[in-house]
């Protein structure tokens, strides 16, 4: 089976901030921003790092911890359902909820 590629995320698709770390490494911690937050608007993950001196790891490590959370992996999926199937959550479950969809079941007391 031949793997295709719905979508692509950017740069431009995600917040990343840097702060100062503090903790472990003394006075260079201090005056160096090493500490990454990295925030995906569309879904509000968000992913952060500040246990590594270099900021290129921390932010390596801060992305993989955004795609590891619940709520990143929730967006991707409603993403590839809605490329895959044509229409948004919302449209899909005002479609569930039309009458013909809907299953009554009485239950005698």
């Amino acid at each position: 089976m031949k793997k295709e590629l719905l979508f692509s995320l950017h740069k431009n698709d995600f917040i990343v901030q840097t702060f100062r770390a503090g903790g472990k490494g003394g006075q260079k911690q201090n005056k160096t921003s090493s500490g990454v937050r990295i925030i995906h608007p569309a879904s509000n993950a968000r992913g952060e790092c500040r246990e590594e001196r270099s900021q290129p790891m921390n932010k390596k490590i801060a992305f993989k911890r955004l795609t590891e959370t619940d709520r990143f992996k929730l967006w991707v999926k409603m993403r590839v359902a809605e490329i895959t199937t044509g229409e948004t959550t919302e449209q899909w479950v005002e479609r569930m909820m039309l009458p013909e969809n809907l299953k009554i079941e009485l239950v005698e007391v």
